[in-house]
């Protein structure tokens, strides 16, 4: 990601990054005086600060912004558990809370929002109205979201939320050989890759080790993010994206469903806010008529119409041919108890 070029730039300085996850562990090395106070818990898991199933992964994802933009600030919610037996994600209330999360993070001075966290589910799964909602207020105020794309690999298509809601920006993972890794989800959301195989984070017992996944992608991306932003706090989410697109090392032959725009490259993300592209996205004025327009004589059915004779002639083809199945099989159990 060349971070060392970027940090002569940009440093993560004045920037809160929301991480909205298990919780974080404040005083740990790697976070220590860079936490702002956690935020509220949403889960509730019965588990507390110091419990060893309690911010296991927001402390390695907070750990892992910082290693991108050492000066921003953390701010942590906890939405979800490291506990594997409290399924808590499923649960109705328990989705609500991202977007509470969301909101909370938004009234108390994020300036990106960092998801590593994630479901999957079927056609009419996990997509949240609420959280969409939550997602839309933070677009509208200027508040870059990024994603985790999950780790489901390429084994099925459903959208994995909240990285497939619109104004999310979904990250996959890439080895050290810079492509994807086997488990990062395919998907036609996936925005933009970044390393996720054996990442140095941060433990929440204390000491550092390695983490895999799409969620340590999206931290690191969270990062650089923060890293533009404390170099241009202007930029807008549209911006953001723009210039990351321009900047990452993009796959051959273009965008794809497996990194989407290519590997974030932070360096040259940081130097392109120099030169801040015109993202085209914002209100305008509305000009034209403000009423229904008159009648033109336009028809009402644009449907087509029904062609009756084509579905008289196949159901009497299908009357037909199950008339002469029957009479086929009378006569053939006659023969066989004349046999």
């Amino acid at each position: 990601m060349d971070l060392a070029a970027a940090h002569r730039v940009s440093k993560g300085a004045g920037i809160t990054v929301a991480v909205l996850d298990t919780g974080v562990v404040a005083d740990h090395p790697a976070v220590k005086g860079r936490v702002l106070e956690n935020g509220p818990n949403y889960v509730e898991d019965g588990h507390e600060p110091g419990d060893p199933l309690w911010g296991k992964h927001g402390t390695a994802m907070a750990s892992d912004v910082l290693k991108v933009a050492p000066e921003a600030k953390i701010l942590p919610v906890r939405v979800t558990t490291d506990d594997d037996d409290a399924d808590v994600w499923e649960d109705e209330n328990e989705r609500s809370s991202l977007a509470k999360a969301i909101n909370y993070a938004l009234a108390n001075g994020a300036d990106v929002i960092s998801l590593s966290l994630g479901d999957s589910g079927s056609l009419i799964g996990p997509y949240d109205t609420s959280e969409a909602n939550a997602l839309g207020r933070a677009a509208q105020r200027g508040v870059p979201v990024v994603a985790s794309a999950g780790n489901d690999g390429d084994k099925h298509n459903d959208s994995q939320f909240p990285a497939a809601y619109p104004s999310v920006m979904a990250i996959a993972a890439t080895g050290k050989d810079g492509k994807r890794a086997p488990f990062s989800t395919v998907a036609s959301y996936v925005a933009f890759a970044a390393p996720g195989v054996q990442i140095t984070s941060a433990r929440n017992t204390g000491g550092y080790s390695p983490v895999s996944g799409t969620s340590p992608a999206a931290a690191l991306v969270s990062g650089v993010v923060a890293l533009m932003l404390s170099a241009d706090n202007d930029l807008t989410p549209a911006q953001v994206r723009t210039i990351l697109t321009r900047t990452a090392h993009k796959p051959a032959g273009g965008r794809n469903d497996l990194v989407g725009r290519g590997l974030i490259n932070a360096a040259d993300a940081v130097r392109a806010v120099d030169s801040v592209p015109d993202a085209g996205a914002g209100p305008v004025d509305y000009e034209g008529d403000k009423h229904l327009v008159a009648p033109d004589g336009t028809p009402k059915r644009i449907t087509v119409p029904l062609h009756t004779e084509d579905i008289v002639a196949t159901a009497a083809a299908i009357v037909i041919g199950l008339g002469m199945l029957l009479t086929g099989i009378f006569v053939f159990r006659r023969s066989r108890r004349a046999g």
